[in-house]
Parts: structure tokens; C-alpha cells; sequence
């Protein structure tokens, strides 16, 4: 994922320490119950869609932003699907950061699947039953947008968290 500005410019007052940033991703779905997947340029693996919101962004319109930026492919959020804190990514560089996850159902509306920036390596549609390896972050988020369950959040706490208040993983999550 390409670094904003925005945050290129905290870096440089911060350093690496922990930063904690707003995240959108987008399970993508056409009329034919396909999900839209791209393989990333980072690490060669399929994952959902997804990116950092500008600073004043709505979540629902940095999700329509990033899934044309990424694929071509133009939606239109129907719901959100699942707000979960991750837990904190230290990247190669140091820099650690950790993410407020808001996952949305999108429906797909035009555009043609393609590689449309630097951030995937390949962009495509798959059915349900023929989904290439993913990580569960992924495969959790698409099983709770084809399971039209309602929105899953997690109040008891931090991260993985499973105390008081526990409304329960998401679908499929262990």
C-alpha cells in the first residue's frame, strides 16, 4: 500500500512509534456472488480491498475511492459488515501502526476488473467455492458478507478481545 502524505508527514515528527490510523476495506460482490480480490504487490498474497481514509474522508466513500484505485471496478456500499481495532503491524521500516478496521459490503456497479494502480499484482473475480488461499483477516470478512448477518463489533475491549460484552467472532473466525 502506497504511504499518504498525511501520514509520511506524522512519520516525520513521530518516528516509528505506534500510530493509530482509520482503515476501510470492501468485500466486493457482482451479480454473480463473485467477491473481488486483488493480489497484492507487498506481499504476492489475494486479499479484499482496502486502504487508509484521507484526513475528513468518510469511511463509505474512501472504500469507493480505494476499490476503483485498486481495480477499475466502480461500487456501492450496501452495509457495514464489521468495525474491529487490529492488532499493531510493525513494518519492515519500524513503523508500527494499528488499524480501526471498517469493513463494508459493496455491490458492484461498472467498471472492468484490472490492475489499475501499483498497490496489486493481479485483480480479479472468484466464486465463493473457488476462492484462492487468503488470510483469515479475508476469508472472515467474505464469510460475513455472504452470510447477511448483522453488523459484528466487538465492545468488550481491545483487540481479540473476548470479555464481558462479547457479541462473538465473526463468522468463521476460531
Amino acid at each position: 500500500m502506497a504511504t499518504p502524505d498525511f501520514i509520511r508527514e506524522l512519520r516525520a515528527d513521530i518516528g516509528n512509534r505506534l500510530l493509530h490510523l482509520p482503515g476501510v476495506s470492501a468485500i466486493v460482490l457482482d451479480d454473480d456472488g463473485r467477491v473481488l480480490l486483488g493480489r497484492r504487490a507487498d506481499n504476492g498474497r489475494w486479499s479484499i480491498i482496502g486502504g487508509i481514509p484521507e484526513p475528513g474522508e468518510q469511511p463509505a466513500a474512501a472504500v469507493v475511492r480505494e476499490v476503483y484505485e485498486e481495480t477499475a471496478v466502480h461500487c456501492v456500499p450496501e452495509r457495514v459488515l464489521l468495525v474491529q481495532a487490529l492488532q499493531p503491524v510493525v513494518y519492515p521500516n519500524g513503523d508500527v501502526c494499528q488499524f480501526m478496521d471498517i469493513c463494508f459490503r459493496c455491490r458492484a456497479v461498472g467498471g472492468e476488473a484490472r490492475v489499475n494502480d501499483e498497490e496489486s499484482l493481479e485483480v480479479g473475480w472468484f466464486p465463493l467455492d473457488g476462492l484462492p488461499r487468503m488470510e483469515d483477516f479475508a476469508v472472515t470478512r467474505i464469510k460475513q458478507a455472504t452470510a447477511d448477518g448483522p453488523t459484528w463489533f466487538d465492545p468488550s475491549g481491545g483487540p481479540g478481545s473476548m470479555g464481558p460484552g462479547h457479541i462473538g467472532p465473526p463468522p468463521g473466525a476460531a
